[in-house]
């Protein structure tokens, strides 16, 4: 059996046990991460109150995608000094436990964000982190505020269902791809992503619209955190040794793959902080919502967005592959090209804010 079909056979079995994991979760608990929104004091889209469970699914077939590892020759020994390899696993499973306590005991934003932190500090005591600028602790910097922006911002993308399981496919789907060119990634990296990814695939089906379950702060957490090592490991590092220390080619690719959370995120804080309002308190003013309010239905506004990912996923890899030659034009190119779907998802929120106060 060839090495691409194995891969395939190991993504149908995860999805598999991701939507039997999902399955058997929804039929036989109805509390975990079920809270009214009276109770946590947020403004929330839906108004149902369904199970949290997702994460749950995405955790446990991440430990399948390491007990899997054992079947790899020599991969044991190998993983067992990788420092990046052990870096991801301890922090995706605190991003996991951090939105666990969460979903189960509503915890203090500041223990959260503690936890978020931590997070970060273990992928770079583990020497995964972003190397940006020579200077140690300025690169220092930049992880700890990639990891958290990004756990915090997929957190805040789970607003509308379907959408961060959606976005989160889209990434991995790109982050394989990059690791497919790249010719450089142990069969242990390809193996948590194709896990993640299929658990997601699984889950999909109880978490597209109208929606039986939510992912909770325990896939979101987890997710982040796994989104942001891998993007460290396969994006953020891109790097040409014949270049100077400060190469603009290696912000590109985390700003056209990370497109759709990124510019959701950037609109909520520009919008709120601009009414002195906090970013992290849940509301109806996220680009989801307003599409829905310029007249899409919830699914057709996951289909714009999944749309939008993969434009922006697919440019980063004619970039990545050299089908289109990079230069410091087409890097101009690709952040014009955020700051026009920025630009045109802020016209069309504007235009579904007045839609929907005039009622």
């Amino acid at each position: 059996m060839t090495t691409t079909l194995l891969y395939i056979t190991y993504f149908l079995i995860c999805a598999f046990l991701s939507f039997m994991i999902n399955w058997l979760l929804l039929k036989f608990s109805k509390s975990l991460g079920v809270r009214s929104n009276q109770e946590l004091n947020q403004v929330r889209w839906s108004a149902d109150v369904k199970p949290s469970l997702g994460g749950l699914s995405f955790f446990i077939v991440f430990l399948i995608s390491v007990a899997a590892l054992g079947f790899v020759p020599d991969s044991i020994e190998k993983l067992a000094s990788n420092e990046k390899f052990i870096g991801i696993m301890a922090a995706s499973t605190l991003g996991f436990i951090i939105g666990l306590a969460d979903d189960a005991y509503n915890t203090n934003p500041l223990v959260k964000f503690i936890g978020q932190l931590s997070c970060a500090f273990i992928l770079i005591f583990s020497n995964l982190y972003i190397v940006a600028t020579g200077n140690v602790a300025f690169d220092y910097l930049i992880t700890v505020l990639w990891v958290v922006g990004l756990m915090n911002s997929i957190n805040m993308l789970d607003n509308m269902d379907g959408i961060t399981t959606t976005t989160s496919i889209v990434i991995l789907i790109g982050a394989l791809a990059i690791a497919f060119f790249s010719h450089q990634v142990s069969p242990a990296i390809f193996l948590l992503i194709i896990g993640v990814l299929a658990s997601l695939f699984g889950f999909l089906y109880f978490n597209w619209n109208p929606a039986k379950m939510y992912m909770g702060d325990t896939g979101s957490q987890f997710l982040g955190v796994f989104l942001a090592a891998i993007s460290i490991l396969l994006f953020w590092n891109e790097r040409d040794a014949v270049s100077g220390m400060i190469q603009i080619k290696q912000f590109i690719l985390p700003l056209l793959i990370f497109t759709v959370p990124l510019m959701d995120t950037l609109t909520v804080f520009a919008r709120r902080l601009l009414k002195k309002q906090s970013p992290f308190v849940g509301g109806k003013d996220h680009t989801t919502h307003h599409l829905v309010f310029f007249g899409f239905s919830e699914r057709q506004a996951a289909l714009v967005l999944i749309a939008i990912a993969l434009l922006s996923i697919s440019f980063a890899l004619f970039l990545y592959t050299g089908f289109i030659t990079w230069t410091i034009w087409t890097s101009v190119l690709a952040i014009l090209y955020f700051f026009l779907v920025f630009i045109i998802m802020q016209i069309i929120y504007n235009i579904g804010k007045k839609r929907h106060q005039n009622g």
